[in-house]
Formats: structure tokens, sequence, C-alpha cells
């Protein structure tokens, strides 16, 4: 196939383009900037989408930049580098004379309301209550096909938790507390963390992006890109300070992230869902790393 990534430069990106060059497919990047194998959002607007099969959006500024402080300019950025760049996308698929026949947008979990009760499957129902989950409902919008094209393009949102991998993500920012022995707790720890290898998330936009039996759906089939275990923040802690051999003995305070990164963002590490693979696996879909212990294994490299 021929892949058209928007943000393929980033973390799940190059992974993303490691598997799919595995499997013999063509990949073209789009960018902020030109290059090899590159073209520009720019190249988009005016010229139309390159001929291809397959198309995904991973485009979007970093949630968690500890460079940036919370504030309006900042959450603008996260809404039009993730807005602007879908609809794009999406407005050139269903103006292209020869639209691809797989459309993937990749979005979160922030949709969830998050509970220690509810669990979540693709199937739950949601609306927006707070920052996060307004912006997964506009993003999500944004890459909606009119119905005539939907006809032709399978639509399919992905919605991965914490993205782990040694290269970068989540635990890029969390190694080095941990290494020094300052690994802890997230506010209560009892929060759920859903989370996903960032091999297994590259694997199911890999798996969708496959011919798919039947006409498109005029709706998106959504798949939660999130491992199958069912785990804490608590956990989490537990298991990567385990594998480190490092002390998890200095909790981090809820006010204390509120303070520092913005309440309506502290949210992702102090609460969280739980949020089931539901759809993923009946798609016939196998994780590489279904728990903890396997992911984090592979990741601190023993």
């Amino acid at each position: 196939m021929r892949v058209v990534i928007g943000g393929g430069s980033g973390f799940v990106g190059r992974e993303l383009i490691r598997l799919l060059k595995t499997k013999g497919h063509e990949i073209t990047i789009i960018s902020r900037q030109p290059g090899p194998g590159q073209i520009t959002w720019a190249d988009v607007e005016s010229g139309g989408l390159p001929p291809c099969e397959g198309a995904v959006n991973l485009a979007g500024e970093n949630i968690m930049n500890p460079l940036r402080w919370w504030n309006e300019n900042y959450k603008n950025d996260l809404f039009s580098s993730r807005i602007n760049t879908t609809r794009i996308l999406a407005q050139a698929i269903a103006a292209s004379p020869t639209p691809p026949h797989s459309w993937v947008l990749v979005t979160g979990v922030a949709c969830y309301k998050p509970s220690l009760q509810n669990q979540y499957t693709e199937e739950s129902n949601w609306t927006p209550f707070d920052f996060l989950s307004r912006l997964v409902k506009e993003w999500e919008g944004a890459g909606q096909l009119p119905e005539n094209c939907a006809k032709k393009t399978r639509q399919v949102i992905i919605r991965p938790g914490a993205v782990l991998g040694r290269d970068g993500g989540a635990m890029k920012q969390m190694m080095i507390p941990f290494w020094l022995g300052l690994g802890g707790t997230l506010g209560s720890g009892r929060q759920p963390f859903p989370w996903i290898h960032v091999s297994d998330l590259a694997g199911i936009i890999a798996h969708t992006l496959e011919p798919h039996e039947g006409p498109p759906s005029t709706e998106p089939d959504v798949f939660n890109g999130v491992a199958p275990a069912l785990n804490t923040n608590f956990e989490f802690t537990k298991e990567l300070g385990s594998a480190l051999k490092r002390p998890t003995i200095f909790p981090v305070p809820g006010f204390f992230l509120d303070a520092v990164l913005g309440s309506e963002r502290a949210v992702i590490l102090t609460q969280g869902q739980k949020v089931v693979p539901k759809r993923t696996l009946d798609s016939g879909f196998e994780f590489q790393y279904p728990d903890l212990t396997s992911a984090i294994k592979e990741i601190v490299g023993y």
C-alpha cells in the first residue's frame, strides 16, 4: 500500500513507519517542513492528497510538553494543531478522485469520564464534560467524511491511553525521576491507568489500514488503543520501580501536579478511566504486550 501519515515524525509515527516498511508499504509523511519522502500541510491544502490507499493522522502539539505553561495560547495550539490538520486531511480525502480505502484518526481516551467504577468499551456513550473531552469531540468531528465519501473510504478512530515505549512518550519524562529513586504514585495512586505499548498502537493502526471486508460504514469504526490489562497508577509505579530496582516511596500530591501542570492538564495523571479494547480484540488483533510486566520489561531492556 501507499500510506500518507500526518505527523509521521513523532514518537508513534516513527514506530508506525518502521512497522509499515517491514510490511513493504510505501510511506509519505505530511510535515511542517518539506524533505525526502515528505510533503507539507500547505502542499496538501493546495495540491490535494497524493495517490494512496491509506491515510493516518497522528499530528498534534504534545499535551504533556513540560516546557509549555498551561495558558490560553497553549490550549489554542492543542486544538488547532489537531483539528486543523485533521480537517485538511479529511477535506483532501473527500476531494480526491481516487480516495484511500482507509482513513485512520488517532485521538485519545480523554473522551471517557474518569471513574473508579465505570468501565468503557468502544460502544460506551459519552458527552464532553471538560477541556480534554471537548478537544476529542471537535477533533473526531473534524475527521468525519461526507456521507458520499464515507461509502468509499472506511473511517477509523483509535483512542489510545498513555503510550509507553523506550524512545519517547510518557516514559521518556518518567524515567529520570525513577532512575534517581524519586519515582512515586501520582495523587492517590488508585486511579485507573489506561496504557498501551507503542508497538501495539502501531500494530492496531496497521491492522485497521488493511483492506476491510464489506462496504464501509458511514460512521467511523472506533477502537480503544489500550492494553487488555486494567491497571492503576499504583500498579504501574510499583512495576516500573521493580524493573528498574529503584524505590517508589515519594508520592506526588495532586495539588502539586495541579500547580505545575494546570488542573485541566493534570487530570491526565491524577484521574483515569477503566478502558477495555473490546472491539480491538474482537477484530482479531493480538497484543504483543498485553500486560505491564511484558511491556515494561521490553522498555527498560531486560
